[in-house]
């Protein structure tokens, strides 16, 4: 059975870490930020935390069903902030947007689980890879990259035959 002080430093630590991930949302001014990454992660550290006591007062149990029903929610969640319409610039073509969000709050579901499972290095170790993704690798800067050029690297010289 956990100690009091476990259950309140797992709390802690799953807001923290998404915390950090919310605030790098924010930043970005995407519309699942601080507050909702944070919750979702003391959420789903909260029902681990759930399924460890009710494993303990019972004849066991498997916790990991519980953990399964939480990424399954959150996969609808993030669904929800999935948008489909047209490009602003470019009428002719549509884009999907909130892909990256969806993934940020799954990935965050999935941090306050092992937080709540105790798994602690995976939780921070897997919090820094999801900061140095969203950070890198902004989508922005890569498609501005690939639309300046083709091939990889070398310039675009195609024709607009619309002029």
């Amino acid at each position: 059975m956990l100690t009091f002080g476990q259950i309140i430093f797992r709390l802690i630590l799953s807001a923290v870490l998404s915390a950090v991930i919310g605030l790098e949302r924010e930043y970005r001014h995407k519309p699942a930020g601080l507050r909702t990454n944070i919750l979702v992660a003391v959420g789903s550290t909260l029902v681990m935390l759930t399924s460890i006591y009710a494993a303990g007062i019972s004849d066991g149990g498997d916790i990991t069903r519980i953990a399964s029903g939480v990424l399954t929610g959150i996969g609808f969640l993030g669904a929800g902030v999935i948008m489909r319409g047209r490009d602003k610039n470019r009428e002719d073509e549509e884009i999907v947007q909130g892909i990256t969000t969806a993934a940020t709050i799954w990935i965050v579901a999935a941090i306050g689980l092992a937080v709540g499972l105790g798994f602690y290095s995976a939780a921070i170790f897997s919090t820094i890879i999801a900061l140095v993704i969203l950070f890198v690798f902004n989508s922005e800067k890569i498609r501005d990259k690939l639309d300046s050029s083709d091939n990889f690297g070398q310039k675009n010289n195609k024709v607009n035959k619309h002029e």
